[in-house]
């Protein structure tokens, strides 16, 4: 089954290993296949991921764009350590991304560490 996707003038998405900016109109279409898609709400950079849950989110989302997870495992459990070190009541939602990594879904991973960031968000206020 295809998926919709909208974009607001001059968003931007990741398909694949492509990086397509929309026009100065809204726009939608389908996409079939296999490829990493994320959109730029959900893009984090080095320059942003500065928080333990967030480059924690950044290795996850490397490992999704190009579909190698051992190429980044030592810095994400490095990254996992430092945050359950820091804030161990972040363990159990840090074991279920873990299980969802080693069960492949990448993707679903990404969207349990955005609640974890929310939460670390909150901490930090």
């Amino acid at each position: 089954m295809p998926l919709r996707v909208e974009l607001k003038p001059f968003e931007r998405i990741i398909i694949g290993q492509s990086v397509i900016t929309n026009s100065d109109s809204r726009t939608a279409f389908l996409i079939d296949g296999d490829a990493p898609i994320l959109r730029e709400k959900d893009i984090l950079t080095s320059e942003t991921a500065n928080t333990p849950a967030k480059r924690i989110y950044l290795c996850v989302q490397m490992m999704y764009l190009e579909n190698d997870i051992p190429a980044y495992q030592d810095l994400y459990l490095g990254f996992i350590k430092e945050l359950i070190e820091a804030v161990p009541s972040f363990r159990d939602q840090i074991e279920v991304a873990s299980n969802l990594i080693l069960s492949g879904n990448l993707y679903k991973a990404l969207k349990e560490l955005r609640t974890l960031i929310r939460r670390e968000e909150e901490l930090l206020r």
